[in-house]
């Protein structure tokens, strides 16, 4: 799908907003949002409150005291002190607040995108059909959440990360692999690798931060060992090196790879830094 085509379908426009819904601990609560912008899906809302992906929301229009539930689909930010910017989409899409009508659905538009995505858990890869707002959420965090026939719950899914040769014969598989692993080393000599701890934050899309060290570095990027649960393709923002009294500078960076430390509940990860 073009970026002009996504354009197209959606409306930058500021709405405020009350969020009314449920928290973790089960407490319900009542805040002031406002719109970013706006699809035929959903919206993109900003709120001081940090949402759980998954979680139904009901909103109000307060222009139009219209309402309607809609479902958390993800972070398009970073959680800051101020709060975050989440994309979430109707629950029935004839239940419209905004009072706006949108270009009927035409071949090729967001209601026929489909992407080929991988539960984190259990790596099954599928086909899937995309709202715009999951686009969104995939290019920005990384991750969105579906159920998952296999796990038979609703897990964590991103692009997938593994070629799959739809009805190809064994030698065209042999011959991906062959490409692949041949490409990874091209990537691997570009960019040396060395030896260097050096301390680093990390901070995820959820509001989760850590700090940790190194335990190599390159010019494209660098590993590190943890106890967080960091899924391939999710978006990070990273500080390194990393000094509390220095100057913060965050840099985008995405999770691609991720290895088990046999013995322990530590990984290590892979992080790229994004252009």
């Amino acid at each position: 799908m073009s970026d002009e085509k996504r354009r197209s379908d959606r409306l930058m426009l500021t709405i405020p907003l009350t969020v009314e819904g449920t928290d973790a601990r089960g407490h319900t609560f009542q805040d002031e949002a406002r719109t970013l912008s706006l699809n035929r899906h959903g919206a993109r809302i900003r709120t001081s409150r940090p949402l759980r992906v998954g979680q139904t929301l009901r909103l109000t229009n307060r222009l139009g005291q219209r309402k309607a539930e809609f479902r958390v689909v993800g972070p398009l930010a970073p959680i800051t002190e101020r709060g975050g910017e989440w994309g979430i989409e109707y629950q029935n899409l004839k239940d419209e607040i905004w009072g706006i009508q949108f270009p009927p659905s035409t071949e090729g538009s967001t209601a026929g995108s489909k992407a080929l995505i991988e539960c984190r858990q259990c790596h099954t890869a599928a086909l899937m059909p995309l709202s715009l707002v999951e686009v969104d959420v995939l290019e920005t965090a990384g991750i969105i959440s579906r159920t998952c026939a296999q796990c038979e719950r609703e897990t964590p899914w991103g692009y997938a990360e593994k070629q799959v040769v739809m009805g190809g014969t064994a030698r065209e598989a042999s011959m991906m692999k062959e490409a692949h692993a041949a490409a990874r080393g091209i990537e691997q000599r570009r960019h040396r690798r060395v030896s260097l701890q050096l301390p680093i934050r990390i901070r995820d899309f959820y509001g989760g931060s850590e700090i940790t060290r190194t335990e190599n570095v390159s010019k494209g990027g660098f590993c590190f060992v943890s106890e967080i649960n960091y899924h391939i393709g999710g978006a990070v923002l990273v500080i390194c090196p990393y000094d509390p009294a220095g100057p913060s500078i965050e840099i985008r960076a995405r999770i691609v790879r991720q290895r088990e430390v046999e013995g322990t509940r530590r990984k290590v990860y892979g992080v790229r830094y994004e252009k």
